[in-house]
């Protein structure tokens, strides 16, 4: 289960790789991508099948990202997740939030096993401060059912 200290260290980190973007503008991941980048996060598009993301390099996966990146924004597949999280660790990145639905049982086990933190069941959006009205009342309305990691 997440708890409310691994949503704010992995809040806290400074560069962010978001795993991924895509050409649509409408998909999740772009929609976190463009909040977190406007937030003044340092954010690194990553999909191997595109070369650029709005004007950006966009990296084919973790392991091509520069040396400093500290967590990982997975917005994936889950069948894609486990292999993923191990170019997360050969990337020296020891945070991971999978956004729902990313997650796999045995990316999830493999995070627990090499100490990397891995958030799970949790929508980004509802806790990226300052972020759009709707998801700070879906926060507000799960909160007040007790729903949000403590």
């Amino acid at each position: 289960m997440t708890t409310k200290k691994e949503v704010d260290q992995f809040l806290a980190l400074k560069k962010i790789a978001v795993v991924g973007v895509s050409r649509s503008k409408a998909k999740f991941g772009n929609m976190a991508y463009n909040d977190l980048k406007s937030k003044g996060y340092t954010v690194y598009p990553v999909n191997p099948r595109m070369n650029e993301h709005e004007g950006v390099k966009c990296y084919p996966s973790l392991k091509a990202l520069p040396r400093g990146v500290e967590g990982a924004l997975l917005v994936i597949h889950p069948v894609d997740s486990e292999n993923v999280v191990k170019d997360a660790r050969a990337a020296g990145i020891q945070h991971v939030w999978f956004q729902q639905g990313a997650e796999s049982k045995a990316a999830v086990e493999y995070c627990k096993q090499n100490g990397m933190s891995a958030i799970t069941g949790e929508c980004i959006m509802m806790f990226i401060p300052n972020t759009a009205s709707f998801h700070r009342y879906h926060r507000f309305v799960r909160g007040i059912f007790g729903g949000n990691p403590r």
